[in-house]
């Protein structure tokens, strides 16, 4: 939808907050492409140099990367999930493991209570998607549909700020399943979730927080050799 035309520093924010907009609601996920600048302005209705500086600004707080001769892409979901992730990029693995075990624990025990049919169903969805991704071989595919799924897993608690400090650190988390996965997939890196979804569903809360807390540290074995199929 056309933006309203103002003065060039009230319209360039309105484009900012667009954007924004646009990449805090997964339309954008991290990752991906955003539309080109002249596609922008069409969408927009607003100048080229608008749309530029509000991009150089997003960029600049962390959230796009403007990559020359290739376009600009998502690497973070807010500004404070640009600083989590420059700030935690050489942080010990295990203490990401245990950051995610303690939070999606929480969440868990918290969505065994508070979950409707959407929940459910949003998970069901992804437990699928997940295992298709695992199945189709492609590492970073398989990492963004895990991630997905756990965000999800997180949202049915109904905690907004837990959900909020938990989506800010996704691109950490990212990177630490990057690491634990590797460029292969292996049976010991897709650990069935069913039992975690199936205790969301029943209600039953301390199971559902045992089933979360694990996860982080089933999936990293001590590897003695290259990753491969099992």
């Amino acid at each position: 939808m056309p933006l309203s035309h103002q003065r060039r520093s009230a319209l360039s924010e309105q484009v900012i907050a667009a954007l924004r907009s646009q990449i805090s609601s997964g339309e954008w996920p991290v990752g991906s492409r955003i539309p080109t600048e002249p596609e922008l302005v069409e969408q927009l209705g607003v100048a080229r140099n608008t749309v530029r500086e509000a991009v150089r600004a997003l960029a600049h707080n962390g959230l796009l990367d403007i990559r020359q001769g290739s376009g600009t892409y998502v690497v973070a979901t807010s500004e404070l999930a640009g600083v989590m992730q420059r700030r935690f990029a050489d942080a010990d693995p295990r203490h990401v493991a245990e950051l995610r075990s303690t939070l999606e624990s929480a969440a868990a025990k918290l969505a065994a209570t508070r979950r409707g049919e959407k929940d459910l169903k949003q998970l069901d969805a992804l437990l699928v998607r997940r295992e298709e991704a695992w199945q189709s071989g492609d590492a970073e595919a398989f990492v963004t549909a895990d991630a997905t799924f756990h965000l999800a897993v997180v949202a049915a608690s109904h905690n907004d700020v837990m959900t909020a400090m938990y989506a800010d650190l996704g691109e950490v988390m990212r990177d630490w399943l990057r690491a634990d996965v590797g460029a292969e997939l292996t049976d010991r890196s897709n650990m069935d979730h069913t039992r975690l979804v199936d205790a969301i569903r029943v209600g039953d809360a301390e199971a559902a927080a045992a089933e979360a807390a694990s996860y982080p540290f089933q999936c990293r074995p001590a590897r003695v050799g290259p990753p491969g199929r099992a």
